[in-house]
């Protein structure tokens, strides 16, 4: 039997169980190892949040359409963060150059399930490196995010940086921005975050709620404002923080997953006197000026690469392993009780 993790409603979880389904031409199966749960992407569904679900995103358009849901509950298998080892390759596929086989420990995109069935073309390349633990495969989409966040910012060496959000993302974000040369100030709400911000790489931290964040960045950069602003939490007050944050002419890279209505969000303030760079980062592709040489595998390949070369340590970054079947209060304590969690990992 295959266990599958889905939302069955607003806030409610269930592990199903389904007949394993034969392995078509083409594909490869997985058996998880891990799984990790995305705190900002994921949650929206859980919540009921997602405009998935009340919208219908037309990819030939561009555009969501009103008047039909994208998804409906119960939503199965979302999850995004996977590695697990190879069981099975379909017999056509025998010899094929790059193509993992059985044994071999895997990483990609196949959802909270016990086992995967995946197009062989998405697995090529997609073998873990030598030497890294099967945990860290679980970070490569991730880490693509924050990577893209980072391209997305153009920093030059010596740059004033601020990242908004310090989630597992934001702290990546803020590793990979202090490794690109800049000087990094980390924003969150949380304190615990900031500690663990200060040792991924930030120069200085400062408390969404209680200090003035932007008259801060401004007394740090002697008036000018942080060079670029990445705001990753996905928090319209935040977004906002960002644009009053950086110097005039520039940029903010908004690469938060942003929900309902720009609630705290004002562009004829700072934003229009300061004529601000306003850029989304969002990982269905690279910077529109890197896509020749860039590209979303490209992303992930390379910060795995990172972490085994020994410059991006992620395991610190895991609070909780829990088993799949306690996936219900694996949510809840994300939804509940984020100060208490980072990086939450399924073990099936």
């Amino acid at each position: 039997m295959e266990r599958v993790v889905q939302f069955t409603g607003p806030r409610q979880v269930e592990v199903a169980e389904h007949e394993r389904a034969p392995l078509p031409p083409g594909h490869l199966r997985v058996r998880t190892r891990y799984s990790g749960i995305s705190a900002g992407t994921e949650l929206t569904a859980y919540r009921g949040t997602n405009p998935y679900l009340t919208r219908t995103w037309d990819p030939e358009a561009r555009l969501f359409r009103e008047g039909a849901a994208g998804i409906e509950y119960p939503v199965a298998g979302w999850g995004y963060s996977e590695v697990g080892e190879v069981t099975e390759v379909s017999p056509e596929l025998a010899g094929t150059a790059g193509l993992p086989a059985p044994g071999d420990m895997v990483w990609g995109i196949w959802g909270h399930r016990s086992e995967g069935i995946v197009p062989a073309e998405r697995m090529i390349g997609h073998v873990l490196p030598a030497g890294l633990e099967p945990l860290a495969g679980a970070f490569a989409r991730v880490g693509a995010i924050a990577y893209n966040a980072v391209l997305a910012s153009d920093i030059h060496v010596g740059e004033d940086v601020a990242v908004f959000g310090q989630g597992v993302i934001g702290l990546l974000t803020t590793r990979l921005a202090q490794l690109n040369g800049a000087r990094v100030t980390a924003v969150d709400a949380l304190d615990s975050r900031l500690t663990t911000a200060r040792a991924y790489g930030a120069a200085t931290t400062l408390n969404a709620r209680t200090d003035a964040v932007a008259e801060r960045i401004r007394e740090a950069t002697d008036g000018r404002g942080a060079d670029v602003a990445i705001e990753i939490s996905g928090v319209y007050p935040a977004l906002h923080e960002a644009l009053r944050s950086v110097t005039v002419g520039g940029r903010v890279v908004a690469s938060g997953f942003y929900q309902g209505d720009g609630a705290g969000l004002r562009l004829g303030d700072e934003f229009h006197h300061n004529r601000v760079q306003l850029i989304c980062s969002q990982i269905g592709g690279v910077p529109p000026q890197l896509a020749g040489r860039w590209s979303v595998e490209r992303l992930q390949q390379t910060f795995l690469a990172l972490i085994a070369d020994g410059f991006v340590d992620v395991k610190s970054l895991v609070s909780h392993t829990v088993r799949a079947e306690e996936a219900a209060d694996a949510y809840t304590l994300l939804d509940e009780r984020p100060a208490d969690a980072l990086q939450v990992v399924l073990e099936f």
